[in-house]
């Protein structure tokens, strides 16, 4: 097999993110407060990451792209999206720290991290209430109905270039009784442009 030949790559581990992304197997499994159950939604998505000036902050250098992420309930692409995100990707070499900054049109807030090397094709990124460095605001509503105890990310990027993902968010629920439930989404996105 050829050497793989890479251009420049200041942006590490989120150079293969550059680009506009589709994708139309979303599966997000969540509460449904209409109906009072656990259900299955599929979505189409789309994507797009683009860099950012290197932001310093003292001695500390950042990479980074700023990112936006929609999503579609399936027969509904003509219709308002019931997911969108904005955010940033950050990365600093000299620690390997990646993040993810990321505001919800939920009205939720949060600074999620981990750790990654230049040429990881896996990204992690977690999230708690109440921690300094990685953590998760929600408004008042949610709350006391749906309250964010924990949130984990994966992106990977897949051998045949595409984009995976998997989100999931731990809330406990008012509406049953303060149980916890896992709120997952996952998609793979391929690159349109």
């Amino acid at each position: 097999m050829a050497e793989q030949i890479l251009g420049p790559q200041r942006l590490g581990p989120l150079t293969p993110l550059v680009g506009e992304w589709e994708g139309n197997a979303g599966v997000d499994v969540s509460y449904h407060n209409q109906d009072d159950v656990t259900g299955k939604t599929g979505y189409f998505e789309k994507a797009w990451f683009r860099p950012i000036g290197k932001t310093e902050n003292g001695k500390q250098s950042l990479e980074g792209l700023t990112y936006q992420m929609t999503a579609w309930r399936h027969g509904e692409e003509a219709m308002d999206p019931f997911h969108d995100e904005v955010g940033y990707l950050l990365w600093e070499k000299a620690t390997g720290q990646v993040m993810r900054a990321v505001v919800f049109g939920r009205g939720i807030a949060m600074l999620a991290g981990g750790t990654a090397r230049p040429h990881d094709k896996v990204l992690h990124f977690d999230a708690r209430p109440g921690d300094a460095s990685f953590g998760i605001l929600q408004n008042k509503y949610l709350l006391e109905r749906a309250e964010l105890r924990d949130f984990k990310s994966t992106f990977t990027v897949n051998d045949d270039g595409s984009l995976t993902y998997t989100s999931t968010l731990v809330l406990k629920l008012a509406a049953q009784g303060g149980k916890e439930m896992s709120h997952t989404d996952t998609n793979t996105l391929r690159k349109v442009k």
